[in-house]
């Protein structure tokens, strides 16, 4: 627990944007901030108190002097008491807008900064729930955070997972640990009428990507009899949700063993084993080879990692999103529909839908776009913070 009277202050420089930060931006930069030898000393995570260039209060920040986001806002009262009681508020909150958007408890429960607990992402599945503590004052206060999070929602089980580039650039450390309680192997969650198996300590990122729910339910209004090739399929998120949507098969096409072995037993809980299929193997190396066997899909779904997960990788990631592109439309089967995503937050929605529309050309064919989809209403935006509305999904009919 913080005592609020004893909080260190931090100042901006004259010439930074205090106004944005009043208007809600919830980031200061290394080099908007003095950073006079008491700055550099603080212990990263430290939770004080921010003021612009006059000493006029902007409210409580968390300061990282390792991190080039040197400080974040955790509150706009300067009088704010961070504590375990201030971080249960937040989740409170965040538990509110989750539970008038769904009936069962499988969904992102915090969404960083959007929710208001900066560099935190806390994703709920039932009885247990997976914490990322992106920020050094979330890693600090970790048990706080666990506490509350226990208290609020009466979850058991809850793992923390520090893993992740977000980390790195924090200057934290990379573990996984359970904080709370355990887990016997993969967790079931039911979404869009498909099971999906969950590995919560061995997974990618927390196990599941909640953020395409909508999107594999558009693309499965779009299945019904068809031939679904899912790339870059993790555990098997389109194809799964494509199968309880009526689909006649479906391949899923991942690097990963594991992440395909999941895949199937999700195929077999939801009872559609016999119709789905997964290939091992780099996505781009099998896309060739399936286009070298002539193979026909109605509908193909691309979901690929970040190919620009920040500016300097920005060039070579439209590259990559057109590559997959250019492979991806020769399998489309004539009328047939592809399906494009991108969670590159560095790569705007034009520029993306500018590198599908450039290799669905050289891919010789011609689309209609039909819908542009984004995260769900648990992947909230902070209007303020552009890379927290990362994710796109482009759903184009192909000409035939």
């Amino acid at each position: 627990m913080t005592d609020s009277p004893s909080l260190p202050t931090v100042r901006l420089r004259p010439k930074a944007e205090a106004r944005a930060i009043r208007h809600g931006f919830p980031w200061v930069y290394a080099d908007e901030l003095v950073t006079d030898r008491r700055t550099q000393g603080l212990v990263p995570g430290t939770i004080a108190r921010l003021e612009d260039a006059e000493r006029r209060p902007l409210g409580v920040v968390t300061v990282n002097p390792k991190s080039k986001i040197i400080a974040r806002v955790l509150d706009r009262d300067e009088s704010a008491v961070i504590d375990r009681a201030w971080i249960a508020a937040r989740i409170a909150r965040a538990l509110a807008l989750r539970e008038r958007f769904y009936d069962a408890p499988f969904y992102r429960l915090v969404h960083a900064e959007a929710d208001g607990l900066p560099g935190v992402i806390i994703d709920r599945f039932g009885e247990a729930a997976v914490v990322q503590p992106n920020a050094a004052w979330a890693e600090a206060m970790i048990g706080d955070l666990a506490a509350a999070l226990a208290e609020v929602t009466g979850v058991t089980t809850i793992i923390k997972n520090g893993t992740g580039r977000a980390r790195g650039l924090e200057g934290l450390a990379e573990e996984t640990t359970v904080l709370a309680g355990g887990l016997d192997g993969p967790v079931p969650v039911p979404m869009n009428g498909a099971v999906y198996m969950a590995d919560l300590v061995g997974g990618q990122k927390t196990g599941l990507f909640f953020d395409q729910r909508d999107n594999h339910a558009f693309a499965a209004r779009l299945a019904k009899d068809a031939r679904v090739l899912d790339v870059f399929s993790h555990v098997g998120g389109f194809a799964l949700a494509s199968l309880a949507g009526g689909a006649e098969s479906a391949l899923s096409v991942d690097a990963s063993a594991a992440a395909l072995e999941l895949a199937g037993a999700g195929a077999e809980a939801a009872g559609s084993g016999a119709r789905f299929a997964t290939r091992k193997g780099d996505a781009f190396a099998v896309m060739e080879a399936l286009q070298a066997e002539r193979a026909s899909f109605d509908l193909v779904v691309c979901d690929p990692p970040a190919f620009a997960p920040a500016k300097p990788a920005l060039e070579a990631g439209l590259r990559a999103y057109e590559r997959v592109a250019r492979l991806a439309a020769p399998l489309v089967a004539p009328g047939g529909y592809l399906v494009l995503c991108s969670c590159s937050h560095a790569a705007d929605l034009t520029q993306f839908r500018n590198a599908s529309a450039r290799g669905i050309g050289r891919g010789g064919r011609r689309g209609q776009l039909l819908h542009t989809g984004f995260a769900g209403p648990d992947h909230p935006q902070l209007p303020q913070l552009a890379e927290s509305g990362y994710l796109k999904a482009l759903f184009f009919r192909l000409d035939g």
